[in-house]
């Protein structure tokens, strides 16, 4: 049984760097095939996705962010991070980390498009 648990801030001011933590335990971050992935739900709104890192280290982000994201992983304590930059109260979410099979969800993906999910976290960005 894979678990993922998220960490961070609850709070951030704007224009500052958002980081979230993303724990995993009972499997490995580079087990071949697996796409680690960070995903928000602001508030009264749907899912988005906002980019993985794979089994292999490589990432893939989601172009709405503006390049505004940025996620690394520490391989020796199964971790994965993302950094947003310069937030504003419009990144108010619930973010989650999940584990899938594939660098980038279909365009009209829900929940059910992967296996494991953290239990999310709520940050909201002060203005």
């Amino acid at each position: 049984q894979v678990q993922l648990q998220e960490s961070g801030p609850g709070l951030v001011e704007s224009f500052q760097t958002l980081s979230l933590n993303c724990s995993v335990f009972g499997g490995s971050i580079t087990i071949y095939n697996y796409y680690w992935n960070w995903i928000r739900q602001p508030p009264g709104k749907g899912l988005e996705w906002m980019g993985a890192i794979a089994y292999s280290g490589k990432t893939y982000y989601s172009p709405s962010l503006n390049s505004r994201a940025s996620i690394s992983r520490d391989t020796s304590n199964n971790q994965f991070t993302l950094q947003l930059d310069s937030v504003t109260p419009e990144d108010t979410a619930v973010y989650y980390c999940a584990r899938g099979d594939r660098p980038r969800p279909k365009s009209d993906f829900g929940r059910d498009d992967f296996d494991y999910w953290g239990q999310g976290t709520q940050v909201t960005v002060s203005s």
